[in-house]
């Protein structure tokens, strides 16, 4: 048996969580009709219910927000009650589960926008990547950019799922604002190019971000919310000239709103932690809530991170998919199921709830 204060219990606001090991939002693209989550969703959280926190797939916070075929949404009463069947679950397992609050911006194509209009974005300017939509890979659609006045209502669509999200029962929230969708492109300077308070300064750049973290925490309250960023990472085409100085402002608006974790990808998403140069100690020391570190984690470096108190929790995210019983794996020295990559997006059981555990095997 492992010791490690992987598998110490940690107070996250209001949750008592019995180990530091988070589930990282995984995207399965297994929505039915209405992008209501799949009847399937229950149980594959409920099979993973012994992590400390559980984040959802990112779910998005309406119909303009989505940019893949499959996933699904909090925004309408029957994505409500299809979230619903899934906290019971988690709950029923004596779990705590978050869901990830999410608008895509340009990463989208006109087929899922309503009635086939351009995704938007910050800026008009395409991203050099692609989107899943009917099983098939395609190049994401050119963007417009979003006029001044329809901010607002950007910002009040992620209040909403957070309430959404209340409804359906979960702990909390997670926003999305990493990985080059829209919140991360307004922040980036590869991204925007506006000349309005949305543009051009750091400060301006940031503001959409904190103005959501601040509408959401007022909505659920800043111990339920949570935000995931990444600082370096190339994903979906997103870049900026200078992180430090502008995820540092980032964190420091974020502690202002108290909210209760950064969850942090070090690197490239899903891939070398080491892409470019950043101080990830900063966005720490400047930060009084939970710090979730993530990227390419596994036990050795999970303790190392926590020892050093470099770190509160660990995300672990596609050893997740494979492995429903992750903390028991970890904590027993077991060898991990290997992933079946062919299984990740879309589809049904197979690849999502038949993985077996410890006590299967």
């Amino acid at each position: 048996m492992t010791t490690s204060k992987l598998f110490d219990p940690y107070q996250l606001g209001p949750l008592t969580l019995p180990n530091r090991v988070v589930m990282a939002p995984l995207t399965r693209n297994r929505a039915v009709a209405g992008m209501v989550s799949n009847p399937l969703a229950a149980e594959y959280y409920g099979q993973r219910a012994s992590a400390g926190l559980l984040i959802t797939e990112a779910s998005q916070v309406s119909q303009q927000g989505q940019g893949y075929h499959g996933t699904p949404g909090i925004y309408s009463s029957e994505q409500i009650a299809g979230w619903r069947k899934v906290t019971d679950a988690v709950h029923a397992r004596g779990g705590r589960i978050f869901i990830q609050l999410w608008h895509v911006g340009r990463i989208s194509h006109t087929s899922l926008q309503p009635d086939g209009a351009a995704p938007v974005a910050p800026s008009a300017i395409r991203a050099n990547t692609k989107t899943f939509v009917d099983g098939k890979v395609i190049d994401v659609s050119e963007p417009r950019a979003l006029e001044r006045d329809e901010i607002p209502g950007i910002i009040d669509a992620f209040r909403r799922g957070a309430a959404n999200a209340r409804a359906a029962g979960f702990d909390g929230v997670e926003i999305h604002g990493a990985n080059g969708y829209l919140l991360d492109q307004f922040a980036k300077d590869g991204t925007n190019k506006r000349t309005d308070s949305y543009g051009g300064s750091i400060e301006n750049r940031a503001r959409l971000m904190l103005e959501v973290a601040s509408a959401v925490a007022g909505e659920i309250g800043a111990d339920r919310t949570g935000i995931r960023i990444s600082p370096v990472t190339p994903a979906n085409d997103v870049s900026d000239s200078n992180p430090q100085p502008l995820f540092d402002h980032i964190v420091d608006g974020l502690n202002a709103e108290k909210l209760v974790f950064i969850h942090v990808v070090e690197g490239a998403t899903g891939g070398p932690r080491d892409i470019a140069p950043f101080d990830y100690g900063s966005l720490r020391k400047r930060f009084s809530g939970a710090y979730i570190a993530n990227n390419g984690y596994d036990l050795a470096l999970a303790n190392k991170v926590l020892d050093a108190n470099e770190a509160d929790l660990i995300a672990f995210g596609r050893p997740y998919i494979s492995n429903p019983d992750l903390v028991e794996r970890l904590k027993a020295g077991a060898p991990l199921n290997e992933l079946d990559r062919a299984t990740l997006y879309g589809g049904g059981a197979k690849g999502y709830t038949d993985y077996p555990t410890l006590v299967d095997a």
